[in-house]
């Protein structure tokens, strides 16, 4: 029996929990295993035990442009385990902007773009695969599936895009794999630093409110309480554009409320979401108030600099952060407002005003979530120099995180920017001796 391996562990887990969803036929058939692999150690016995038996045997890690180091130090790890007999594939949103990156860090196959349909004809050449050199070949011409060859990359074509987003479940409850749902697929306002919109397109794809219940409800059903939601902009659900329909976004959490109970727990705009803050309405925060269990919103801001705010096409002005905040206070709302460090172009005037829009914010209330800008890969952004925060930036940044005004991963992001630019010169200089750190 053929057998399909997942490295299961962060950062790539959620995103395996979907692929497993779209799995859901193909596994009914019986014909081959899927493996969720959580530990090193069972990621070496899921691979030697059927390539010890001859069976083909696909082994998958998808993750984030940071992750790759990390990622490639445990194929490298695995290969000295378990020498042959098996073939790797990498996916996720790194994959996609960096293929060759990605085979050069040792990787066999990558996935370009969407996973969902994919994984579907990956799992039909796994089970129609006598032996791993036909596995091999098969995959070779699958789209959505890239590989090297004659010095560069052969490839069938990017994959597929999911139309819509019903087709697919977001998790497997029989294998109690869970994760928050994406309501949301793509973004309209391809901010520069973003990658989101750069791997699935600029606009927006909703999963409709009768299946997002659906799979909430199944939640429930597992005993487990809270209910979470993946978009990149939370109020846009179910708008095609700029707008806000509130209708829409009612009958979503009219009908999520109603799935999962009174013991449910439902959270809207929160981790692992954003809402933008021209869509904070006192209409707005009056709705979610109704059905939602999180008093704080993530919103937005980035910035305090107009100028910056404009060449990073964000779409929105600095008064917008500042009204979103002064709505939420009015409300008893609570408001994380997220803030990018070092963006590109910024001058000391810029930095002057984000901080002094941080103070203005703090003290109508919110907290400020501190990010530093990295160029990641796939973005228009990803040629510009990593995100730094001068000294002067950061005492006054500390002064405000020893206040419990701003938290955040600030400076772990300031060395992760670092390593992308490194990286991303090496490409540019093959000779030059930069190496993946896992």
């Amino acid at each position: 029996m053929a057998r399909l391996v997942f490295s299961y562990r962060n950062p790539g887990r959620y995103a395996f929990n979907v692929l497993a969803g779209a799995l859901a036929a193909e596994l009914a058939h019986g014909d081959f295993e899927l493996v969720l692999a959580r530990t090193p150690a069972e990621l070496e016995r899921a691979v030697s035990a059927p390539v010890a038996s001859g069976e083909p045997t696909l082994v998958a890690w998808s993750f984030y442009s940071p992750s790759l180091p990390e990622c490639a130090a445990e194929l490298a790890w695995l290969r000295s385990r378990v020498p042959h007999g098996w073939l790797s594939l990498a996916g996720g949103v790194h994959a996609t902007a960096e293929p060759a990156e990605t085979l050069a860090a040792g990787f066999e196959f990558v996935a370009v773009g969407e996973g969902e349909h994919a994984i579907v004809a990956l799992a039909r050449a796994l089970r129609a695969a006598s032996d791993l050199d036909a596995l091999a070949e098969s995959l070779r011409t699958l789209r959505g599936l890239s590989h090297a060859a004659h010095g560069g990359i052969a490839s069938a074509g990017r994959a597929e895009s999911v139309a819509e987003l019903d087709t697919f479940a977001p998790f497997v409850p029989a294998r109690r794999l869970f994760g928050p749902i994406e309501i949301t697929r793509g973004c309209i306002y391809a901010c520069k630093f973003c990658q989101t919109p750069f791997l699935a397109k600029a606009r927006f794809r909703h999963r409709s409110p009768a299946n997002i219940a659906h799979w909430a409800g199944e939640i429930a059903r597992a005993g487990l309480r809270d209910v979470r939601f993946v978009s990149p902009t939370s109020l846009s659900y179910g708008s095609p554009d700029e707008s806000v329909n509130l209708a829409a976004i009612e009958e979503l959490l009219a009908r999520v409320r109603e799935a999962i109970g009174g013991d449910g727990r439902m959270y809207f705009g929160t981790f692992p979401s954003e809402v933008r803050p021209e869509h904070v309405t006192s209409e707005a925060l009056a709705l979610l108030r109704r059905f939602v269990d999180n008093d704080n919103l993530v919103i937005g801001g980035q910035s305090g600099s107009e100028r910056v705010l404009r060449t990073s096409h964000r779409g929105h002005d600095v008064e917008a952060i500042v009204r979103a905040v002064r709505t939420c206070a009015e409300h008893g709302w609570k408001a994380n407002v997220d803030f990018l460090l070092g963006l590109p172009g910024e001058e000391p005037d810029d930095v002057a005003a984000t901080l002094a829009l941080v103070e203005r914010l703090v003290a109508l209330g919110a907290k400020a979530h501190a990010h530093t800008f990295m160029p990641l890969p796939g973005t228009p952004f990803r040629r510009e120099a990593a995100g730094s925060v001068a000294e002067p930036t950061r005492k006054r940044i500390e002064s405000f995180e020893g206040s419990g005004a701003l938290f955040g991963q600030w400076r772990r992001q300031e060395t992760i920017a670092r390593e992308l630019a490194e990286r991303r010169s090496r490409r540019a200089h093959p000779g030059s001796r930069v190496t993946l750190r896992p």
